[in-house]
């Protein structure tokens, strides 16, 4: 049984790519909890969440909602930045999960390889 937008690999890595923010910014300092935490938290959440929505749509509405998982995404990338310059995170994490922001990105890209 299941959701049509369980299948799609999108859909997985999105959920993979929130599991690792919650992971990384569980080390994150307590003050920044109503800050960078939950700015990146939501974000990183908006991605699969927009997926699945738009999954139930119309194909031209499912590439509005894949638009809007990638701008997610994008939000996602200048507050890795300043979790890095503050040294929340090491370089290292900090460009494996710009990669699979990237990743994502471009998996996002093409709404006609899905079929919800």
């Amino acid at each position: 049984m299941g959701f049509s937008f369980e299948k799609l690999d999108v859909y997985k890595d999105a959920i993979r790519f929130a599991n690792d923010i919650y992971t990384i910014t569980k080390g994150y300092p307590k003050e920044e909890v109503f800050g960078i935490t939950n700015q990146l938290r939501r974000a990183a959440m908006s991605v699969s969440q927009n997926i699945a929505e738009g999954s139930g749509r119309t194909k031209k509405d499912f590439a509005r909602f894949l638009d809007m998982a990638r701008t997610s995404l994008y939000e996602c990338v200048p507050l890795l930045d300043v979790s890095r310059i503050q040294s929340y995170i090491t370089s290292g994490e900090h460009d494996k999960l710009y990669e699979k922001c990237n990743e994502l990105c471009q998996k996002a890209e093409c709404p006609k390889r899905f079929n919800p």
